[in-house]
């Protein structure tokens, strides 16, 4: 849902009102840094966000605000940093949707609950478990081994509460493409919690 006043901010951008343009940077620029650097990593993220405001701007005449702006600036965002990853010819694969059949993959059932949670987690649930203090570097490296979109849908959906509508729109893929995502994802870290757990070694399962 496009927020109150949006229009009128557009507006003003697209008359380059420069004051408007620096509090829409103020407001955005946390949000479109955190996706390129999930997507691409720290060490271009700068330079994505730079390109996805000229980009921003070039594309604004014809934007049609079937989105809200935040959801447009991280569309942008991710296809830049996409777009990065391939002229790079980075080795891993950007989509992370190749077949992967292991002992994780038959533990949701078709609703995406748990038929059979892990075993050796010592705390309630996921969440108590990643506030322990012992695990964030584990689960930190987990999630940097994961195959960018993978890991990117999983931070957007459990760090900064987007809901898969949104994801689908800011990645540009399909809601089923989405649920494969998230649950290569989540069955990738939940294993490395489990080995974790059972041995206090970390070993991130991307």
């Amino acid at each position: 849902m496009k927020e109150n006043g949006e229009a009128e901010i557009i507006e003003k951008l697209l008359k380059n009102d420069e004051d408007t343009f620096r509090s829409v940077i103020r407001r955005f620029q946390p949000q479109m840094r955190f996706l390129a650097r999930s997507i691409a990593g720290e060490a271009i993220a700068d330079e994505i966000v730079q390109e996805s405001w000229l980009s921003m701007m070039r594309a604004l005449p014809k934007f049609e605000q079937r989105s809200s702006l935040k959801t447009w600036l991280l569309r942008i965002t991710a296809n830049e940093a996409k777009s990065r990853l391939r002229r790079e010819s980075r080795s891993c694969s950007l989509e992370g949707l190749e077949s992967k059949n292991g002992p994780m993959d038959n533990r949701y059932d078709s609703g995406g609950s748990w038929l059979k949670a892990p075993s050796n987690w010592e705390l309630a649930t996921p969440e108590e478990i990643i506030s322990k203090d012992q695990l964030q570097d584990c689960i930190k490296l987990a999630l940097e081994k994961l195959p960018p979109l993978q890991s990117t849908a999983l931070r957007l959906k459990e760090l900064e509460n987007y809901s898969s509508e949104e994801i689908c729109n800011i990645l540009d893929v399909s809601a089923s493409n989405i649920r494969v995502l998230l649950h290569r994802a989540r069955n990738s870290l939940y294993e490395t919690i489990e080995h974790f757990q059972s041995t206090g070694i970390c070993r991130p399962c991307g």
